[in-house]
């Protein structure tokens, strides 16, 4: 498969017709394939790198989804991630409690308490 690069308009590509020179009867017909040709390799030319910006951009429109469809994975787990913490920083915070008051607990029954 060609690549834009390898198929790039240029305006020798693109000029169908060489000018107004005067061409005769007997010439015209010749004149009319030789342009109808010229035109037909330009039309080529252009259809090649519109087809390969068309497959460009649906691969651009994939990857993106694809994109987004990852961010939207991650939000989530982000989330996630998130109440875990919050569930942990609390977990923590009532154990911490719960150790202190064991604590005095125990030095009360021991006697050492205030």
């Amino acid at each position: 498969m060609n690549k834009l690069s390898d198929i790039k308009l240029t305006k020798e590509k693109m000029l169908t017709f060489t000018g107004h020179e005067k061409v005769g009867t007997f010439k015209a017909g010749e004149k009319l394939t030789e342009f109808g040709e010229k035109q037909n390799a330009a039309n080529e030319a252009l259809a090649a790198n519109i087809n390969d910006l068309i497959k460009r951009v649906c691969a651009l429109e994939d990857k993106q989804l694809r994109n987004e469809e990852v961010m939207r994975r991650i939000a989530n787990e982000l989330a996630e991630f998130k109440k875990e913490l919050d569930r942990v920083r609390l977990s923590e915070k009532l154990n911490s409690g719960a150790i202190e008051r064991l604590d005095r607990a125990v030095k009360l029954a021991e006697g050492d308490g205030k």
